[in-house]
């Protein structure tokens, strides 16, 4: 299962046509072809899968969901949250 965390826009590379995303603390690049260019800025929050971002989500929601995302960390081992990065690192578009 792919669970897409809600990463905050901290560069636009409008060249390459990527975003630069933190992602609780650790930054990506995230393609961009398949939103619209004008409707993601910089302090944005975004879900990104496979490596693009999908679309932009509300501060509010953003926060809220990072919060969880924080409680649910505290709770697990150190395998078990690498093991969640790694699958995330990986995860493939499975289908519903």
């Amino acid at each position: 299962m792919c669970l897409s965390i809600p990463s905050k826009v901290v560069k636009i590379d409008s060249e390459s046509n990527i975003a630069i995303v933190d992602t609780m603390g650790v930054t990506r690049k995230a393609g961009l072809e398949l939103v619209e260019k004008e409707d993601i800025k910089v302090g944005d929050y975004v879900l990104i899968h496979i490596g693009f971002v999908m679309n932009k989500i509300d501060d509010e929601d953003a926060l809220e969901s990072l919060k969880v995302y924080k409680e649910i960390l505290e709770i697990m081992d150190e395998d078990e949250r690498q093991k969640l990065v790694l699958e995330d690192d990986n995860c493939e578009n499975r289908g519903a």
